[in-house]
């Protein structure tokens, strides 16, 4: 007899992804400093203190939130088409991520900001800045950070209620005006 009640067995996995899924929405919508253990136990439907057996804390369920939300990403540089319109479709469909909240406001606990920094600059600025630099274009890494912070604004701007044309706009149409500006390669 394994000692547990009927009905009451628990899905470690299955639990342990309702977590890391309920997470990633709450850090999406709210942030990291907004977002409670409460809150995301009460999403995944789980006893909130799973996380602590689970990820160990929630600045660790937030690193796990972030590598997850990487998946398999190819980390082209956002100077390649299919790249940029998977960062405009990945934040119209889950808003401004912490990834792009970071650039503007830095989080409370130390290890999170670290983690989404880092994330940050592997995702947008290392690819650019190594484009940059096998093209010998001047002061690659300050080009690659200028590129993906103003891609940052474009995109919180987009969902802050600021901007009303911004937000409006079409994807294609925002490329478009983004290609003939800040991307131009010249």
């Amino acid at each position: 007899m394994s000692g547990e009640a009927p009905g009451r067995r628990r899905d470690a996995a299955r639990s342990r992804e309702r977590l890391l899924t309920a997470a990633s929405e709450l850090f999406g919508e709210r942030g990291f400093d907004r977002t409670t253990i409460r809150d995301i136990g009460r999403r995944a439907g789980v006893d909130p203190t799973l996380i602590a057996r689970y990820f160990g804390s929630k600045t660790l369920l937030y690193i796990a939130a972030l590598q997850a939300e990487a998946g398999e990403v190819a980390l082209a540089d956002l100077y390649e088409d299919e790249r940029l319109r998977e960062v405009f479709d990945r934040a119209d469909r889950r808003g401004p991520v912490p990834l792009l909240q970071v650039a503007v406001r830095p989080l409370d606990d130390p290890a999170a900001q670290e983690a989404t920094r880092a994330a940050l600059h592997t995702r947008l600025v290392e690819p650019l800045h190594e484009r940059f630099v096998r093209e010998g274009t001047d002061r690659p890494r300050l080009r690659a950070e200028l590129v993906a912070a103003a891609m940052a604004g474009v995109l919180l701007g987009r969902h802050s209620g600021a901007f009303d044309e911004l937000a409006a706009a079409d994807p294609g149409d925002l490329i478009d005006l983004l290609r003939g500006t800040l991307l131009s390669e010249d």
